[in-house]
């Protein structure tokens, strides 16, 4: 959705999607939105309630079977489980995703990795797709005026432009973008805590194929989980950064990280859209 600033002001039930890498303010954004009457749609929430809840069970299942003493108890059906997927905790889909390289170090063969990718790729396309049924679950059953779409910093690898088209024609979509001097402390801050990621399939080809001419290795089961995940994020970082600026010139508006951690309240966030909006009127 494009808009004048009067328009915004205007629109009743507002519903915006936070674009951009994580760590750079989403979650915030959102955390504050939901204190203040909005409606919180987390993507990751939705996919692992809803998309990857059965894969992830039965992850967790296949794991307890090992168990002499857990395999009876399942069999037998004596012992249920449950996936408790928080908004604030999305610990089940990371762990779903895992991190590829040497199962010894807890990493995942490349043939099960990719699959698991393949996975997480259809539930976040089909989590998107749900925007329009909570924009209106948002207002029907729990009586929120107005929804923040809290997206992953994967969606502009999903490649699938009827995705965008729907957060475009139903949302107006706010990229977060980082400035140069933060990007740094972004990478690093990344890297100190390695975390799941998802990976285009010809980016993972490309990057593991690199890996392991730089660190002299011979097979994806040789690699170190956490320092494959470290020394592509910066790669991955980068790669990202034209993605969601393809997404946010024709379709939204740009606002930095910077200005994000200033954002307090409803009215500061209100502004700061506001500014963005004006912003691209005056470039256009």
């Amino acid at each position: 959705m494009k808009f004048t600033v009067e328009e915004f002001r205007a629109w009743p039930h507002k519903c915006v999607t936070l674009l951009g890498m994580s760590g750079v303010g989403k979650t915030h954004l959102s955390a504050m939105l939901r204190r203040q009457d909005w409606f919180h749609y987390s993507g990751d929430y939705r996919i692992g309630t809803r998309y990857l809840d059965e894969p992830i069970l039965d992850l967790i299942k296949a794991h307890a079977m090992r168990d002499p003493f857990l395999r009876e108890l399942l069999r037998r059906d004596w012992i249920s489980m449950r996936n408790n997927i928080k908004v604030t905790d999305l610990g089940p889909v990371m762990s779903f995703v895992g991190k590829l390289g040497n199962p010894e170090r807890g990493g995942l063969g490349l043939e099960e990795f990719s699959r698991r990718q393949a996975l997480y790729r259809q539930a976040e396309i089909a989590a998107m797709l749900d925007l329009p049924e909570f924009v209106r679950k948002a207002q029907d059953i729990y009586n929120y005026p107005h929804l923040v779409n809290d997206v992953g910093g994967s969606l502009c690898e999903l490649d699938e432009p009827r995705v965008i088209d729907l957060l475009a024609a139903h949302s107006l979509i706010l990229y977060i973008r980082v400035p140069e001097v933060d990007e740094i402390k972004l990478i690093e801050r990344a890297q100190a805590d390695p975390k799941p990621l998802y990976y285009r399939p010809d980016f993972l080809r490309e990057a593991v194929s690199d890996y392991l001419a730089e660190r002299g290795l011979d097979y994806v089961a040789e690699i170190e989980p956490d320092d494959f995940t470290r020394w592509v994020f910066p790669r991955l970082f980068h790669s990202r950064v034209p993605r969601y600026e393809a997404i946010a010139r024709p379709h939204g508006y740009t606002v930095s990280s910077e200005d994000v951690a200033q954002v307090r309240d409803e009215q500061d966030f209100l502004q700061l859209v506001e500014s963005a909006i004006a912003a691209q009127a005056v470039a256009a």
